[in-house]
């Protein structure tokens, strides 16, 4: 019996995505719900499983494709013995095979170097024993080894057939991500250098004009994504920054003295991000027109606050949301964040919640920024920026001590928020933070 392997119903805000890559080549045998190909969208990596056990018996489209919803992708024969015959056939066929292509590749490349010292022809031999061994030992990623890695990991261990259970994963579930993966390359490559083993010959993926390199590589779906809608507001908006400082003595002092107790409760450490998000939800509450947005001639206004947070990942910068974030608890809000930020950079966190959001908290401090002018996440109107908390002098009561002192910003549509209603939100939320009991009480 033949069974169809189609695109999975996308979003209805995502018209298509591309094909990235398939895990599985014709012939394989393949176990129900093991993932066969990645599909890429504007802000996802979708797995598709197979729906039944079986030999994968064609594939319609090659990687790179852009696909839509409901396309045939592949055929699956179902077959009782798949699994054992399959597997064992393959298993067959190809140690001999990666064996061969090894073993020719090497050839390839001692013929090309040439050595003409004893050392050097040493050097060639290792190389050529390292990377026959791996290839006949090393398993493929994509086999069900019980170990869960992300896409992108999958494709990094597949390249470097990396064994998948020598991989420890920091993920949640103990998901491999490609910078756990990455990680393991950079120990084992610093390893092999202390030993004074032979490292392998670079891949000639590049060509060397004059030993100047340019490398080539096209945008992912969410890189181009992301370059789209930042030319697209700054094309369709006017926006403006605006600054602030904050003093965060009150907030560190409230976090030390509450830390220890608030982490027994509620497992899960007090952050900078719930302070901020509470203080925005404030300010938003006082001036709606930082919380609405423009379709067409008119100004929609927002009667719930969905707080974006940008998290960065590999792949880029990304923003879950925070739904209905004037309801929530700090221990809510932190782990809610410390939830997206595990699965957005495991490649596990779905479309809807990366979908809606009335306003955006970004956060360019974990990376040392100290000022900086945020794009807008449209359709939204505003976002605010957080940097880098630094000790400076300041003037309290006439006197100079010295705080902990951040810089914040907010860009804003100027179409629909003039400056006085902009400037007064961030005083808002310097209030709020440099006073945090008017959160408490409401004012």
């Amino acid at each position: 019996m033949t069974i169809e392997v189609r695109v999975p119903q996308l979003p209805e805000s995502v018209a298509d995505a591309t094909l990235v890559a398939w895990h599985k080549r014709p012939g394989d045998s393949v176990a129900r719900d093991e993932n066969l190909v990645d599909l890429e969208t504007d802000k996802v990596v979708l797995e598709v499983p197979a729906p039944m056990a079986g030999v994968l018996a064609e594939i319609k489209l090659k990687d790179g494709t852009t696909v839509t919803s409901g396309q045939l992708l592949a055929l699956i024969e179902e077959s009782t013995a798949s699994s054992g015959a399959g597997t064992g056939a393959g298993s067959g066929a190809s140690a001999p095979a990666i064996m061969a292509t090894a073993a020719g590749a090497s050839a390839a490349a001692t013929d090309a170097a040439k050595p003409t010292t004893p050392a050097a022809a040493a050097a060639a031999s290792a190389i050529h024993a390292a990377v026959t061994t791996n290839a006949a030992a090393a398993p493929a990623a994509g086999a069900d080894t019980g170990v869960k890695l992300s896409p992108a990991a999958k494709r990094v261990a597949e390249e470097n057939k990396l064994d998948p259970k020598a991989l420890a994963g920091a993920g949640r579930d103990g998901r491999v991500s490609k910078s756990d993966v990455m990680n393991f390359l950079a120990a084992k490559d610093t390893a092999h250098a202390g030993s004074g083993a032979p490292l392998p010959a670079p891949l000639p993926a590049l060509a060397r004009r004059g030993g100047r390199v340019d490398q080539r590589v096209p945008m992912t779906r969410l890189r181009a994504r992301i370059a789209e809608r930042m030319v697209q507001a700054q094309a369709t908006q006017a926006l403006l920054t605006s600054f602030n400082e904050v003093d965060l003595h009150a907030v560190n002092a409230l976090r030390s003295r509450y830390k220890d107790s608030f982490e027994k409760q509620h497992g899960i450490k007090l952050g900078f991000m719930s302070f901020f998000t509470k203080a925005c939800v404030e300010a938003l509450k006082k001036f709606p027109a930082v919380n609405a947005s423009v379709e067409g001639n008119d100004i929609v206004y927002h009667e719930y606050f969905d707080v974006g947070v940008a998290v960065s990942t590999e792949r880029g910068l990304i923003v879950p949301v925070l739904r209905d974030a004037d309801q929530l608890t700090f221990a809510d809000i932190e782990k809610s964040i410390g939830n997206f930020a595990t699965r957005a950079r495991t490649g596990s966190i779905t479309m809807e919640e990366l979908t809606g959001g009335t306003f955006t908290i970004t956060n360019g401090g974990v990376f040392g920024s100290l000022l900086s002018t945020p794009i807008v996440n449209a359709p939204q109107s505003a976002i605010l920026g957080m940097h880098k908390i630094q000790e400076r002098p300041v003037a309290i009561d006439g006197q100079v001590v010295i705080r902990p002192m951040m810089y914040i910003a907010l860009t804003y549509d100027h179409r629909i928020i003039d400056g006085r209603e902009a400037v007064q939100f961030l005083v808002t939320v310097k209030q709020s933070l440099e006073d945090p009991a008017r959160m408490v009480l409401g004012i």
